[in-house]
Order: structure tokens, then C-alpha cells, then sequence
């Protein structure tokens, strides 16, 4: 019998600070077998094949030293507090934005045919939520902050003059601020998505997906479609896909973010009187895997490969998981998550006896039928960081041959976790990659792979419906995907990309 009690348990650690890159590696001043530089030629040939013109305004995005961030607020600590805080700020709940875009979409299909519904007038579509926004802002700040100040208290300009909730670096994490491969500045970076490159793979089926494009390798040119013309097994594989429209925020779960163009930055979080930090900033594509779960009460969660930790905070956010076991193989990348769990949950509500971090080789995993909701976050290329970082960058020379082989490595993870998941129980496959070979491509195989090596049934469940109220703050793309969908970054929103597919056990 499967109990939580055989699982790892939780040790709190002291924050670790951030490594910096160095002024004087800077980019400009190698040559041009730096992995960032490799990382943009090889997108410039990759990617202007696969999304066309879109890629011109996607490279920009991508490029930018600022992206933006959703605050997770932090339900362990003073939330009510902290959401008051967050609209004094002018941060608008995503809650409140998706509820009035759902409402938009709901008049506008009243009376109208389908073809007319998607004729639908964009830009009155933008009036009325900038309207919506303009008006909750105002409603909020006139509630917290009258315009007749009583004597002896401050006006919410002479706070915010004052930085009120300014705190110090060393109070909490804080987020990686991404600089352009052109910036001539120090950078900070986070390499936890990055693993080592030397682990043993197998044969999986990608022929489908792979682009005509051209690697550099260490002597020639290697055509990266010959590299995977031997993965022509399983191509007619066919795969089952159903809509499901259960997309939608958890009614604990509180998230903020600024409206589209509008760039303003979060402070750093405080800690509040149960002594843990106020709120977690991520990338705003980074809950979206989360969301696509559809947790439940009472569900057993697993984050196959975890670190840092900010989607498994999210799950636990939701306070809706009886257990959650966070995993990651190499023992420092599992203490960045207990970092993440001891800086961010307090033992309210006995939590931290709920939540377990294991260091394991997700492909090795043998806890059958135990979790009902698993969240496969593979190690990928992770474009925007390859663009910005050259430490443990996929696109060094050295890296090319390992590179190639990261999607049967990613294969072989989703596959261990279809096995793994209770007939019933959600998968959730995510990259931070623009690859379709990553996304798609690893899907297509893993399926295939899990059902002859398993008799794993499973159908892929397409989400649009559900995604269309949160078009107002996330780009999808103007094609829809075989399977899955992917969130493109982009000058208004800049965060991804971030590929999810949501996948569920049949038998």
C-alpha cells in the first residue's frame, strides 16, 4: 500500500543568492561559438521556417531584457493584506479580468451564428476591457485611499512616494531580470532548467516533426531531419482528442499581473507575520500547466521534475491536493525547491506533512496508480534563457549532440508518467520551448510508446474553448496545434513561450 509516509520528507534550507554572469564574458567580446549566439542563428533558421513572419515580432519579445510576471499570492501568509497591497499597486486580480472577458464573449455569441461570432470586432473587445480595468482600478484605489484624506494619514501617493512596501534583496527571492545578448551589462541567471546532458536515451518516433533546418555541428553541417530520419516508427500512431472546456483559476488561488503594455514592476515580496514571503513572481506562461490540471480537492499531485519549484507552489496555492510530491533528479536542483517551499509555506493547516521532496530519475519512478494529477515539466532548450545565458547553454558546441537527443529524454519522462497516473488521472506535458518537435513531436511518441509498452490508453484534450477568455492576456497563436497549445511571447505580454498539453488516462 502506496502512503506519503514512504515518500521523502521536506528539510528547510537557507536561500542560496543567484549566480551573476560576468562583464567581462560578455558576448561582444568572444567569438561567435558562444551559446547564445549559436542559440539565435540556429532559431533564426529553425523558427522563421515553422511560425513564418510571426517570428520577426516573436525574436523581439524574446530578446527583451524585461519580461513580465504574474504575482502568486501567497495563501501561507497575510493574503488579504497582500491582494490589498497588490491593487495599490495598480495589479489587476486575473480572476476579475478573465470573469468580465467570459461575459464579453458570452453577450457576443447571443444571437449571432458561429461565423459571426468569430468576425467579432477585436478592438470594441479591447475598449470594453480597458474600460473594465480603468474602473476597477480607480474603484479600488477611492476604497482603500479616499480622495479626502482624514487628518494624521497618508495619501496613496505619499506611500507610494515613501515605497511603502519597498524591501531589501535579502528579505525574499527575487525575480531573474533577463538581459538581451546585445545589453552590454552584467546579467543574473537561473540555470535550474538545465540538467546534465549525459544521460542514455532511446529510439522514439519524430519524423513528423522535424524541420528542414541546419545545425553547426563540430567539424560540418548536420541536417538536423537526417539526424531524425530514423524515427520513422509510429508516424500513423493515431491519437484520440477531445474538447474539454474546464479551464479556469481555483477559487483560492489569487493572481495578479498588469494589463497588457503596461510594464510595472513588483516590488520585492516582505515577509508577513507567519514569517514566510507575501507572494511568488514567475513567468505568466508558467501557470498555465498548472491551471490545465484542473485540481480537485483531495487529489495526489506529482511534479516529476519540480525545480525551481514555482509550478509546485502554484499546485499547493490552490490548497486542494491532499499530497504533493515534488521530484527532481540531481540533489542541487532539489534544494532549490525545498528552498522554495521553506521560504514560501508555513505549517498552517499541518501543510508541510502534506508535501514531500524526493530526488529521483523521473524515467524510474515505480509508485503505479499512486497520483491522480501529474505535472511533467520536462528539461528543455528554454529558448528565452539559451537567448540570454551561455553557462549550461544547450547551443555550445559541446552540447550539440546531447541536444539532439533532449526529446527522447523527454519522451521517455512523459511516457514513465502515463504509466504512473491512476486510470481516471490528468497528465500535463510542458515545455518552455517554441520546438515542435519538443512539444508536439514528444507527445505524438509518447503516447504511442506508452501504449505498446503498457497498453496505456489516453486521449489528448484540446482546451480552446476553455483558453478563449484568457486571449485577452496570453498569445496562442494564430494556428492551432495537433495537440496541445502554446503560449507566444510577445511585445504587450512578454512571457513564454510555454508549451502545455493536457492528457488523460482512459485505462
Amino acid at each position: 500500500m502506496h502512503s506519503l509516509r514512504r515518500l521523502r520528507s521536506i528539510e528547510i534550507l537557507p536561500i542560496s543568492v543567484r549566480f551573476k554572469g560576468h562583464s567581462n564574458d560578455h558576448w561582444s567580446k568572444r567569438d561567435n561559438k558562444l551559446g547564445t549566439v549559436r542559440a539565435l542563428k540556429h532559431f533564426d533558421d529553425f523558427y522563421k521556417t515553422v511560425y513564418g513572419k510571426s517570428w520577426n515580432d516573436i525574436r523581439k519579445a524574446l530578446l527583451q531584457e524585461k519580461s513580465k510576471y504574474v504575482a502568486v499570492v501567497n495563501n501561507f501568509s497575510d493574503n488579504e493584506r497582500i491582494c490589498t497591497e497588490m491593487e495599490c499597486l495598480g495589479a489587476i486580480d486575473l480572476r476579475a479580468i478573465i470573469k468580465v472577458q467570459k461575459e464579453i464573449l458570452d453577450e457576443s455569441d447571443k444571437g449571432k451564428s458561429k461565423k459571426r461570432l468569430k468576425e467579432l470586432n477585436r478592438k470594441k473587445m479591447q475598449r470594453e476591457m480597458d474600460s473594465f480595468i480603468s474602473q476597477q482600478q480607480l474603484s479600488e484605489l477611492e476604497s482603500v485611499y479616499p480622495a479626502e484624506t482624514p487628518a494624521g494619514k497618508q495619501s496613496l501617493n505619499e506611500l507610494i512616494d515613501e515605497e511603502k512596501f519597498h524591501t531589501t534583496e535579502e528579505e525574499g527571492l527575487k525575480p531573474v531580470s533577463l538581459k538581451s545578448i546585445s545589453a552590454n551589462a552584467e546579467i543574473e541567471y537561473d540555470t535550474s532548467r538545465i540538467i546534465s546532458a549525459s544521460s542514455s536515451l532511446s529510439v522514439s518516433s519524430l519524423q513528423e516533426f522535424v524541420p528542414v533546418t541546419k545545425l553547426k555541428g563540430l567539424d560540418d553541417w548536420v541536417l538536423e531531419s537526417e539526424h531524425y530520419g530514423y524515427y520513422s516508427k509510429g508516424e500513423d500512431f493515431t491519437i484520440s482528442i477531445e474538447e474539454d472546456d474546464s479551464f479556469s483559476i481555483p477559487e483560492q488561488l489569487k493572481l495578479y499581473t498588469f494589463e497588457p503594455h503596461n510594464f510595472s514592476r513588483f516590488r520585492s515580496s516582505k515577509r508577513g507575520t507567519t514569517g514566510v514571503l507575501d507572494y511568488y513572481l514567475m513567468d505568466g506562461g508558467s501557470i498555465l500547466p498548472v491551471l490545465a490540471l484542473d485540481l480537485q480537492l483531495n487529489d495526489k499531485f506529482l511534479d516529476i521534475c519540480a525545480a525551481p519549484g514555482g509550478k509546485s507552489l502554484v499546485a499547493i496555492e490552490t490548497l486542494l491536493p491532499a499530497m504533493a510530491v515534488l521530484n527532481d533528479v540531481l540533489p542541487s536542483r532539489v534544494t532549490r525547491i525545498k528552498e522554495v517551499i521553506g521560504t514560501y509555506v508555513s505549517n498552517i493547516g499541518q501543510w508541510q506533512k502534506k508535501i514531500a521532496v524526493t530526488t529521483k530519475d523521473a524515467r524510474e519512478i515505480d509508485d503505479m496508480g499512486l497520483f491522480n494529477k501529474i505535472l511533467v515539466d520536462v528539461p528543455c532548450t528554454n529558448d528565452r534563457h539559451s537567448l540570454h545565458v551561455n553557462d549550461g547553454n544547450w547551443f555550445r558546441n559541446e552540447y550539440i549532440r546531447e541536444r539532439l537527443k533532449l526529446p527522447e529524454l523527454q519522451s521517455e519522462i512523459l511516457v514513465n508518467a502515463l504509466k504512473l497516473v491512476a486510470p481516471g488521472g490528468t497528465v500535463v506535458y510542458s515545455t518552455c520551448s517554441l520546438s515542435p518537435i519538443q512539444n508536439e513531436g514528444v507527445v505524438q511518441m509518447s503516447l504511442m510508446k506508452a501504449f505498446e509498452e503498457a497498453n496505456v490508453v489516453a486521449v489528448v484534450k484540446d482546451l480552446s474553448e476553455g483558453l478563449k477568455p484568457f486571449k485577452y492576456l496570453y498569445d496562442f497563436g494564430k494556428e492551432k496545434l495537433k495537440y496541445g497549445h502554446l503560449v507566444i511571447p510577445t511585445m504587450g505580454n512578454n512571457w513564454g513561450p510555454m508549451y502545455f498539453c493536457k492528457i488523460m488516462r482512459i485505462q
